[in-house]
């Protein structure tokens, strides 16, 4: 059950990436924050979701292939969906985030789990 969320999660991840190359490109400060953002929180969302470092992994590897095809030079030495150095802030930027997400998963305690109720102790009452 769980290779099946991973693969979906990969999946989700390349539709990130593609998605996160044009809109960095086509609204340059607040297009990349935005990219960056969405990206940050499908992998934390993937932690989350399976509360497994590889819930992050998942979704930063179906990414970082869509990233690197989309941001890979042509011949004529230009970026196929951005050209400058916003491209590599947006590359370089999802890999530190995809990083910090992996490192910080959750995976000591399922996702919704409460703390028990300790009995009162002591005199009183």
């Amino acid at each position: 059950m769980r290779f099946v969320a991973y693969v979906g999660l990969g999946l989700l991840g390349v539709l990130a990436g593609v998605a996160g190359s044009l809109v960095q490109g086509g609204w340059f400060p607040l297009g990349l924050l935005l990219a960056l953002g969405g990206a940050g929180g499908l992998f934390w969302g993937g932690a989350l979701l399976t509360r497994t470092r590889v819930g992050a992994a998942a979704p930063a590897g179906g990414w970082s292939v869509a990233v690197l095809a989309l941001t890979v030079t042509r011949p004529q030495g230009d970026f196929i969906f951005a050209a400058g150095a916003s491209s590599y802030l947006f590359l370089l930027g999802g890999m530190a985030i995809a990083v910090a997400c992996g490192t910080l998963a959750p995976t000591e305690r399922p996702m919704f789990a409460l703390p028990e109720s300790r009995p009162r102790s002591g005199a009183g009452a």
